[in-house]
């Protein structure tokens, strides 16, 4: 298949989160199985070296105003074989971050991803790239399936062309004003319940589910989640309308980068079958926080900080945990209150609690590395990948029963033989803190038992080959299916 693959951001180029990692790792995965991959991402100001990227195609995007026509390029980069066409429109992509600064979007978000949308839909049909598949992420290029619907709907390029969607996090929506969408003319007459939000508004999200072919997200649990009034990040009828073509893929995960017995971040590497080191990475964890070394159990956590990452339900239960003789290291950036919140227990603390309020791939490496224990009291986590690299790590999980968490580790209460973390269910800060007080327990009784669960975790991988292969699936259903008019 010729697969165009969209994305807002794509690691090495770009990256806020998780969709960049995959937005590389599945199209990889898919080209090993045979098939013509493009990506296709915004040119922005912060890829290095961007204006040394050879121009493939220059474009006019005409809107009906000649006096707003708005000129771009496309520019081609590449990742590991794949060419990656870069969207090269300067007003909207040549900026100090991605999406917005200071904790704060920027206002005519809507107004840009509507132009990427739009240009990646030209610069194909430009190219003569004719793609059986254009798979879109996010509400960033969730117009895509919209435009290609209504403005491509009688072009003969596009006749055998489908669209799926991949929700990543449902909670991020792209609500806009029309006006945004002032480059797209052939928009303006679109009008039903099930994409806009409110008078004047259009749900970018709520498009993409709308009129695309096939939907899927991150892991089965979420799939069903999202069908739900507390899951559905208030688009529960929206899914539960498209429920036939919905289902739930779990993400692989890239152990090119998160291996133990080769990680370039970290000077010890070891392995189930030499799981030793992993004390000398502890070790080397506690030296270099500044917490003593000594052989007690290390909780990490890496995450941004967010209320979805569970950070609200940590803070009230934080000072009873820190009681016991145990030592936690916290990294992220995120949501400055709760930055504030954090900062008291490092002074309380000192011997048993790090908080670093920064953005450090080297030191997420040596969390995974180090620690005994990973932390993830998510409120809700579509996929979630550091836990995926935690069992890889033999540093046990500590999750709540929901979304990919749920579909990725085993409880050790509900399975001891093949668990592989520990699971507690209620969004609430006693559980989370009778979860982590039952995990001390066990770490401090049962040493054998522990080492046992650290190697089941060490066993489990979560391939990209097989997530591609369920994307071939839904891709081939896709194909089978009607054009969306």
């Amino acid at each position: 298949m010729k697969i165009l693959y969209l994305s807002s951001e794509v690691v090495p180029y770009a990256k806020t989160g998780g969709l960049a990692d995959v937005a590389k790792a599945l199209p990889m995965a898919l080209k090993q199985k045979g098939h013509d991959v493009v990506i296709m991402m915004p040119c922005y100001g912060k890829i290095n070296g961007w204006r040394y990227f050879p121009v493939v195609a220059e474009l006019v995007m005409q809107n009906g105003i000649p006096e707003n026509a708005i000129s771009y390029k496309i520019r081609e980069g590449n990742i590991d074989g794949i060419r990656v066409w870069l969207v090269d429109y300067e007003y909207y992509f040549n900026r100090n971050n991605l999406y917005g600064e200071n904790n704060t979007a920027y206002q005519d978000n809507g107004e840009r991803f509507a132009f990427f949308s739009a240009a990646c839909l030209e610069a194909v049909l430009a190219m003569n790239f004719c793609p059986d598949i254009i798979h879109c992420n996010d509400w960033h290029t969730s117009l895509t399936p919209l435009i290609l619907s209504v403005k491509y709907q009688n072009n003969e390029f596009y006749k055998n062309t489908r669209t799926v969607l991949t929700v990543h996090n449902g909670s991020f929506q792209g609500i806009y004003d029309r006006s945004q969408l002032w480059m797209i003319p052939e928009l303006s007459h679109i009008h039903n319940d099930s994409i806009e939000h409110g008078y004047g508004n259009i749900n970018y999200l709520k498009c993409g589910v709308f009129y695309s072919n096939k939907i899927n997200a991150v892991s089965p649990s979420y799939a069903e989640e999202l069908t739900t009034f507390l899951g559905g990040h208030g688009m529960a009828q929206n899914f539960i309308d498209r429920i036939s073509d919905l289902c739930g893929i779990v993400n692989g995960c890239d152990y090119t980068d998160w291996d133990p017995s080769n990680d370039r971040e970290i000077p010890f590497h070891f392995s189930e079958n030499k799981i030793h080191n992993k004390k000398l990475c502890k070790y080397l964890l506690q030296e270099t926080t500044n917490l003593p070394v000594k052989d007690v159990p290390v909780f990490g956590m890496v995450c941004r900080l967010t209320e979805q990452k569970g950070v609200n339900l940590l803070i009230p239960i934080l000072k009873n945990f820190l009681e016991h003789e145990v030592q936690f290291i916290l990294v992220g950036t995120g949501d400055p209150s709760l930055e504030q919140s954090l900062k008291p227990y490092t002074t309380e603390f000192p011997k048993r609690f790090v908080f670093k309020s920064v953005y450090d791939n080297h030191l997420a490496h040596l969390v995974e590395a180090g620690a005994d224990f990973f932390i993830m009291p998510s409120l809700f986590e579509p996929c979630g990948l550091n836990q995926m690299y935690s069992l890889a790590y033999g540093t046990l999980p500590i999750v709540r029963a929901v979304g990919g968490l749920k579909d990725t580790v085993t409880c050790y209460d509900d399975d001891s033989d093949n668990a592989t973390g520990f699971v507690f269910s209620e969004p609430a800060s006693y559980e989370l803190l009778n979860c982590l007080r039952r995990v001390l327990i066990f770490y401090l009784q049962d040493k054998a038992e522990f080492q046992r669960i650290r190697k089941n975790a060490m066993r489990i991988r979560y391939s990209w080959d097989k997530s591609a292969s369920e994307y071939e699936t839904m891709y081939r259903s896709a194909l089978n299916s009607p054009q969306k008019i």
